[in-house]
């Protein structure tokens, strides 16, 4: 009785340790985009506490996530939103972005922004 004891014990600590190594996956953006991608820019970019990007716009389609902080964030013609840290974010091509702001007066905003590209395209254009 003992060997099936413990051959019950084995087996259960096996399926706790791969249980506990379980890979997780979270949904953070889907977007289609129409254009082909031939090669992508990706950058960290770090703002400082208070600071506003000027109304801008994207001749490539970009998407990107908040790694530290809040931002305000406005694409033209929708409402502004808030994201937060972990949250996924898509800036299309050509369209006005009325704000990516820090939302914070004390802290830096770090977000990742990755660039799909066609061709040669600037990253960004300032309207202001």
């Amino acid at each position: 009785m003992k060997p099936l004891i413990f051959a019950v014990l084995m087996l259960n600590s096996v399926v706790m340790i791969a249980q506990q190594k379980t890979i997780s996956r979270k949904e953070l953006l889907k977007t289609a985009l129409d254009q082909k991608v031939k090669s992508t820019e990706i950058q960290e970019i770090t703002m400082a506490a208070g600071q506003g990007a000027p109304e801008h716009l994207h001749p490539c389609p970009v998407l990107g996530i908040i790694n530290s902080g809040e931002a305000v964030f406005q694409i033209e013609g929708h409402e502004k939103v808030v994201l937060h840290t972990g949250d996924a974010f898509y800036e299309p091509k050509n369209v006005k972005i009325l704000h990516f702001d820090n939302a914070s007066a004390e802290k830096p905003l770090v977000f990742t922004a990755i660039y799909l590209k066609e061709g040669n395209e600037e990253n960004i254009k300032f309207i202001k």
